[in-house]
């Protein structure tokens, strides 16, 4: 990118205006392109957020392509669950450009104004190509509908989904996920399954204090209810190459969920290695899914459950 020093420095001196600058730059973007607040969620507060955290990422990899374009692309992937469209970037760009200028005042000069303009059409064009090669093969978003949903205590469920059509995702992988109550909110949940012939999901959900999604899919959801779902990211939980490998597996609460994916993803592929798996609760209510666990054990001799409580 063009002089990465100076987008850098430029961000860092803006960055002292604190949460004014994502407030200016939505309200500037709403006023030129009012045709896409309905692709944000009504509360804006983590959405501020996730700009300043995109931002910083992108000006700290500048001089890094091989970090930063992995990012991008998957950056780009995921904005087509809101149907972002090429002509959206340009209005993106332009509330940029004039958030920078507002906030740098007598900084913004020709040169920095010509640096973040090439940057910015950088990361625009490698979000474009990522979204388009990945329109080839994988849909917007995938609808799922609740199949069942167990309670499991006052403030845990688990979810099964139906989805309209395959998904290829990796156990351990994450997808993004949004209630029909509270549309364009989308929330980060882990299956805790490997995939299956018959197309369903299944999530564990902990409901959350002041949070929005959680709550909505403990207490909210029913049978027959849609959610959508976003492509499946991440991969530093999912099972490496070297098969054969004993594993130790730990894990607390819902956080069960993408180790016992991986425990399915083993024994699918029939590999023979050594899994313990330790579960920890603060009490038996915490050890919601201990049965299904038991039934996995049964019949899988290589797997041994160990649950803690305490």
């Amino acid at each position: 990118m063009s002089d990465s020093q100076a987008l850098r420095d430029s961000f860092a001196l803006v960055g002292k205006s604190g949460d004014e600058v994502p407030r200016y730059f939505y309200s500037y973007l709403f006023l030129i392109a009012p045709e896409v607040r309905p692709m944000f969620p009504v509360s804006m507060g983590a959405q501020r957020d996730r700009l300043v955290a995109a931002l910083g990422r992108i000006v700290a990899d500048a001089d890094d392509p091989d970090r930063l374009v992995p990012y991008l692309q998957q950056l780009g992937r995921d904005h087509r669950r809101f149907q972002v469209v090429a002509q959206h970037y340009e209005a993106v760009g332009q509330a940029l450009l004039a958030t920078l200028a507002y906030f740098l005042g007598d900084a913004w000069t020709p040169e920095l104004q010509r640096g973040w303009t090439e940057a910015y059409t950088l990361v625009a064009r490698t979000m474009i190509q990522a979204a388009e090669a990945d329109s080839m093969t994988n849909p917007s978003w995938w609808n799922a509908e609740v199949v069942r949903h167990e309670q499991r205590g006052f403030d845990i469920a688990v979810l099964t989904v139906r989805l309209d059509q395959p998904m290829a995702y990796a156990a351990g992988q994450s997808v993004m996920v949004e209630a029909p109550m509270l549309p364009s909110t989308w929330r980060a949940f882990t299956p805790a399954n490997a995939p299956r012939a018959d197309g369903t999901i299944e999530f564990h959900v902990r409901a959350v204090d002041g949070g929005l999604v959680s709550p909505a899919l403990v207490y909210g959801l029913r049978q027959g209810d849609v959610l959508r779902l976003g492509a499946p990211v991440g991969g530093r939980l999912t099972l490496q190459t070297s098969a054969g490998r004993d594993l130790v597996l730990i894990a607390g609460g819902t956080g069960l969920a993408p180790l016992r994916a991986l425990v399915e993803e083993i024994a699918r592929h029939g590999r023979q290695r050594r899994v313990d798996l330790f579960v920890g609760a603060r009490d038996t209510h915490g050890l919601y899914d201990l049965p299904a666990l038991r039934q996995l054990a049964q019949a899988h001799p290589w797997l041994r459950i160990t649950p803690l409580v305490g």
